[in-house]
């Protein structure tokens, strides 16, 4: 009897986390998928504040392949077609100098899902 031959699974490739340039403030943002799913993803972006504390922040990115927000938590968003802005708003007090804050959503994407390839972060 001839053995059947196997076959090894390929893994599903993670993307790169996408990282924001500093903000004059030092403060960067990076973006990450948690998890997807045929339709939709889970993704999460941190806020890192630089050599001094921020107070507040905003990101804002665009996504490349029409991917929409259902749910958002620690955060409040608005989404224009693929442009997305989200500004903290359950942080209370500031992020102390090399702190992070983390937001996490979750949504829909129709194709491809596709990471940013590009975040905007500003500080107070």
């Amino acid at each position: 009897m001839t053995p059947s031959p196997t076959s090894t699974p390929s893994p599903t490739p993670t993307p790169t986390p996408t990282t924001s340039s500093p903000a004059p403030s030092g403060a960067r943002a990076t973006y990450a998928i948690t998890g997807s799913w045929s339709g939709g993803f889970q993704a999460e972006v941190t806020v890192t504040a630089g050599a001094t504390a921020i107070r507040g922040w905003t990101v804002s990115w665009t996504f490349p392949n029409g991917q929409v927000i259902n749910q958002i938590w620690s955060g409040t968003h608005t989404q224009s077609g693929a442009n997305v802005t989200v500004r903290n708003v359950d942080y209370n007090g500031s992020v102390p100098a090399g702190g992070s804050t983390t937001f996490g959503f979750i949504g829909t994407a129709g194709g491809t899902n596709n990471p940013p390839t590009n975040l905007t972060c500003t500080t107070t």
